[in-house]
């Protein structure tokens, strides 16, 4: 008797209806981890890099909860972790370990049709020559240009200033920016880039962004990093206002 029960048992579960719907067939934990895990990519390209514990607090979550997500990232290749450098004395314990987003992991985000660009710009170049890129690509960035010294308009002269309400309207092209304020003067990151890839090949792209954020913060700025050369995020200095001599007597 207990073995027709057992082989009843069994029946049951081998003739159990698959769900017509997919989502029924995905366990609500499922679609939980999968949310968790593109808020810990969204906050890794915002941040550029964050501890466990960091993200844990950021999200609402345990530091231990956050580790099982970076544990299936760092499997995946998505995500890369090292220690994060010590920059005074430490307690006992292991030192914290840092994550950021891998090559993958960014290749991944959506990107501006990569090859037909890269494919659109060798035609270029070899039917114009280096010069048509260049114009082609300040062309590109004309209308970033505009939409974003529109929502910049309150933001006054000061660079820096300046440099801030730009992240903000980068942010809102898909960018990811942050600004912060450093001895000489203002750092505008950029966490994403929409044509790195296309970049990479095409070293005008970055030239013609360069251009665009020094109007439109109003001053000389200096690309120090760029995602299409292999950094982790573009990095642009803003150098401080120097404040006019008065004149001698």
């Amino acid at each position: 008797m207990k073995n027709a029960d057992a082989v009843s048992r069994a029946q049951v579960r081998v003739v159990a209806p698959v769900p017509d719907d997919p989502a029924e067939a995905c366990p609500p934990s499922a679609a939980l981890d999968v949310r968790t895990r593109d808020r810990v990519t969204e906050l890794l390209l915002q941040e550029g890099s964050a501890t466990a514990t960091e993200l844990g607090l950021a999200l609402g979550l345990s530091p231990a909860g956050v580790r099982r997500h970076l544990d299936a990232m760092l499997a995946e290749g998505l995500v890369e972790s090292r220690e994060r450098p010590d920059r005074g004395r430490r307690g006992r314990g292991r030192p914290a370990r840092v994550f950021t987003l891998t090559a993958a992991a960014r290749e991944a985000l959506p990107h501006t049709y990569d090859g037909l660009a890269a494919s659109a710009l060798r035609w270029i170049a070899e039917h114009g020559g280096p010069a048509e890129v260049a114009a082609f690509a300040a062309a590109q960035v004309a209308g970033l240009e505009e939409r974003c010294r529109a929502a910049m308009a309150e933001a006054g002269e000061d660079p820096v200033a300046r440099a801030e309400a730009l992240a903000r309207a980068l942010t809102a092209e898909g960018y990811a920016a942050g600004a912060t304020t450093i001895a000489t003067g203002g750092q505008l990151c950029q966490h994403h880039c929409p044509v790195a890839h296309v970049a990479a090949e095409f070293s005008q792209l970055c030239e013609a962004e360069t251009q665009v954020i020094s109007r439109l913060v109003g001053t000389h700025v200096q690309r120090l990093a760029t995602i299409a050369n292999g950094d982790g995020v573009c990095t642009t200095h803003i150098p401080a206002r120097v404040p006019a001599r008065r004149p001698s007597r």
